[in-house]
């Protein structure tokens, strides 16, 4: 009941901001516009930063908590092979699925949209080598936590939770149940936070809409529609790939994970999803050591959602400038796009920062993404909420594989008092067979 009260409240919230944000669009001064739009964008900015309070901690103790479960280095090891394998096919599929419909839909010939005058105001340096490692590898977990860098927290986590289970029979009990504790905690503090979302929904759209008001989306609508369809196509690949492996129970998994969705979709925030998608997977019968380390890898990693739409818009951009690419340039422009989108993971604005990145490789003017930048909030929705489908999917997949997703009976499992207790829920996963 809580959780329908609470996707309710935020669908709500929705309608209400697209409302708003159209009379204030309409019968507001021109002049006092982006005013009115940055006091609603104060709203969203306090409930984001109240998510990324939480974030960095919840994805340490987590993982620690999930990985000293797992007790081993071995059983982790195999399980990020797996996951990395998952994540590559994804990939794969995804940046393809974007380059097919983009050839197929051919819109940029046919919008006809001007040239921009200036470079958009977008930096590419996120992504070289250097900075690649640097995001990766902590210098100091402290500073990661301090600035929300997840990739290092990760790392960090990895190695201390594979510790504590090596040393899990000389360690004080207290000292895991200590650290199962604090997670509960950090989900408790957050469950109090999300109902502060359809405040913070409210805020973003209404915001969007009252700067751009809902002609863009007239505008823009058949390259909007595309992208949709795109990902309505990658969808159904994903729930094809995941109904192979969990059978009918992928429908159920859908289901269960449609108020993250929203979150998703509202907030184009995969932070905002992630707690949600945590409780769901569990409520699904995803033992958290599984999900506790799959899911933070996903969202750096298997962002399918996002992969879509930079071969899509990439193409779009050589199309709107009338240049030709070759399927073999194409091609290797999604080779280079599969890189570089794990090189600015947690960069703001990623799929744009990637786009921009990689045109110029392919002689492509790096100016083409300022045809996107007026979409790119309501494009973001979609492909965030695609994030969160196929990091689901491939978390509930990761689970049968490791025997450690419960049968599936026809109802959500429940949770200590809606909490993820991760101190009972998981027992030690053997390799199936």
């Amino acid at each position: 009941m809580k959780q329908n009260r609470l996707g309710l409240a935020i669908l709500i919230g929705m309608l209400a901001g697209i409302v708003t944000g159209y009379l204030c669009h309409q019968y507001a001064a021109p002049a006092t516009i982006k005013t009115i739009a940055a006091q609603f964008s104060l709203i969203t900015d306090i409930f984001l930063r109240l998510i990324k309070m939480v974030i960095a901690p919840l994805v340490l103790t987590g993982l620690i908590a999930g990985l000293a479960a797992l007790g081993n280095a071995r059983t982790v090891g195999r399980i990020g092979l797996k996951a990395l394998g998952w994540f590559f096919c994804a990939s794969l599929v995804s940046l393809t699925i974007g380059l097919v419909l983009a050839n197929l839909f051919d819109l940029g010939h046919t919008m006809q949209l001007p040239m921009p005058p200036n470079a958009a105001d977008v930096s590419t340096s996120a992504f070289n080598l250097r900075n690649f490692v640097a995001h990766i590898v902590p210098s100091s977990v402290f500073a990661s936590l301090a600035s929300n860098e997840i990739l290092p927290i990760v790392v960090f986590a990895v190695f201390f939770g594979i510790a504590a289970g090596t040393l899990k029979d000389r360690l004080p009990p207290a000292l895991l149940a200590s650290i199962d504790g604090l997670f509960a905690i950090m989900l408790k503090v957050t469950s109090y936070v999300m109902w502060f979302a359809p405040v913070g929904v409210f805020g973003a759209i209404a915001a969007v809409i009252t700067v751009q008001g809902l002609g863009m989306l007239v505008t823009y609508g058949k390259f909007i529609g595309a992208v949709y369809f795109g990902m309505m196509v990658l969808w159904g690949v994903l729930l094809l790939a995941g109904y192979g492996v969990l059978g009918k129970s992928i429908f159920a998994l859908m289901r269960l994970i449609r108020e993250p969705m929203v979150i998703a979709f509202c907030t184009a925030s995969s932070e905002a999803a992630y707690p949600k998608t945590i409780e769901q997977l569990t409520r699904f019968g995803v033992k958290p050591g599984i999900s506790n380390f799959v899911l933070p890898l996903a969202y750096s990693f298997n962002l399918d959602g996002s992969m879509m739409y930079q071969a899509f818009a990439a193409l779009f951009v050589a199309q709107a400038y009338n240049i030709h690419l070759s399927f073999g340039q194409q091609f290797l422009m999604l080779a280079v796009m599969m890189l570089t989108s794990k090189g600015v993971a947690g960069v703001p604005r990623a799929a744009i920062v990637v786009i921009a990145a990689s045109l110029p490789m392919f002689g492509l003017p790096a100016e083409g993404v300022v045809l996107l930048l007026a979409i790119d909030q309501f494009i973001d929705m979609g492909r965030t909420t695609t994030n969160v489908v196929g990091n689901s999917v491939a978390a509930a997949v990761l689970a049968r594989w490791e025997n450690a997703l419960a049968p599936w009976t026809g109802r959500a499992y429940p949770l200590n008092d809606e909490l993820v207790v991760v101190a009972q829920a998981p027992e030690p996963l053997h390799h199936p067979g």
